[in-house]
């Protein structure tokens, strides 16, 4: 297998990558604490860049790496934005990965089993001492991205640290991170956090039509994507507002739901050329049930497609119901995974389960 091909873990499947995209939505307060150092002279050496997936961290990491690679500097005539020119070289570079001056650092192939290691190990991270360590001529930036920095196995962890307590002059390290706590918080605590934050409706918007998406329906799809960009795009590019739709409605026909409709859709989601729309199906049921247990706490009544289940999520009685079923059913979806079970039965079985779930919620209807 060629370089070309192999997948890469760091991007969103139909979409750019961070380190093609040239702009960044809804993160302008990240931008500027990040300026604000630079231009005052008290750029750390180690940034954290937090916040939920999909929402651009990994794509304002390549704005800085860019930025920093460009040869910017500070003083009289601070810069007030980090993008550069798409022409010049630096942009170039960086997208096609052949800068020498940045190094990036991700879950690596295993050649072996030929697919993506879980997790990046310490060679990974070890190659960085050697990036590191070589002679800059021009004086300029070095600058490495991790992505993800919460998906290094502690061996890894532990030699990252090693480098952050003695960091080389004119170097900066990117670590991208979902969920920071899973970090050793030596290494947060050696770290200047960026928090970005899930998108607006309207930055939402910008943000998927860079990535040449677009959708008749923006209100669901803000809902259903929860500010996430890489999830609004994941959910276009698998016709997901659909599939929601689909499985709300299938829903709504509880209890003695649909039994011919759950297995065709069961059947839907069998066999390994399928794992992605099982994982799918499996997520926005979850997140289905997630959003009923909310409405019931709230006594508000469902939006768009989940109007029709509103009967079963008006007050706490029916909230409670759902909250554990929603705790349950991940538990069980969990262990089918870790077992290999067959994602039909997973699925007939689920949706069983949130059929005699809606006839207990039925009973109290107010």
């Amino acid at each position: 297998m060629s370089e070309d091909a192999l997948p890469e873990p760091d991007r969103v499947e139909g979409a750019p990558h961070p380190r093609e995209v040239a702009d960044l939505f809804g993160q302008t307060r990240a931008e500027t604490d990040f300026l604000d150092s630079f231009n005052g002279g008290r750029l750390h050496h180690a940034w954290l860049i937090t916040g939920p997936k999909g929402i651009g961290k990994a794509t304002l990491a390549w704005r800085i790496a860019r930025f920093l690679l460009s040869g910017a500097e500070g003083g009289m005539f601070a810069p007030e934005t980090l993008a550069i020119p798409t022409d010049s070289p630096i942009y170039r570079r960086t997208a096609a990965l052949s800068e020498p001056g940045l190094a990036l650092v991700r879950r690596p192939w295993d050649e072996k089993a030929k697919r993506l290691k879980t997790a990046i190990t310490v060679d990974e991270i070890r190659s960085l001492k050697s990036f590191f360590t070589l002679s800059n001529t021009e004086g300029g930036w070095r600058v490495a991205i991790i992505d993800a920095a919460d998906e290094m196995n502690r061996a890894a962890e532990n030699a990252l640290l090693k480098l952050l307590e003695e960091p080389p002059a004119k170097t900066v390290i990117l670590l991208v991170a979902h969920q920071p706590s899973r970090l050793l918080p030596t290494i947060r605590s050696r770290c200047r956090e960026l928090k970005c934050q899930p998108l607006d409706a309207d930055a939402l918007a910008r943000a998927i039509a860079q990535a040449g998406f677009d959708t008749d329906d923006p209100d669901t799809l803000a809902t259903l994507a929860n500010g996430s960009a890489g999830e609004a795009i994941d959910l276009l590019a698998h016709d997901g507002l659909k599939l929601y739709a689909d499985i709300t409605s299938l829903i709504a026909t509880a209890p003695r739901m649909n039994r011919p409709r759950i297995i065709a859709l069961g059947d839907s989601c069998a066999g390994a050329t399928n794992a992605d729309r099982y994982d799918m199906v499996v997520r926005l049921t979850l997140l289905a049930l997630s959003r009923m247990a909310l409405a019931g706490a709230r006594g508000s009544t469902p939006i768009g497609a989940e109007a029709d289940l509103s009967r079963f999520a008006n007050n706490p009685f029916q909230a409670q119901l759902w909250a554990e079923l929603v705790a349950d059913q991940s538990a069980r979806i969990a262990h089918a995974r870790a077992v290999n079970l067959d994602p039909g039965q997973v699925i007939l079985d689920t949706f069983l389960a949130i059929d005699a779930t809606a006839g207990k919620a039925s009973l109290v209807t107010s």
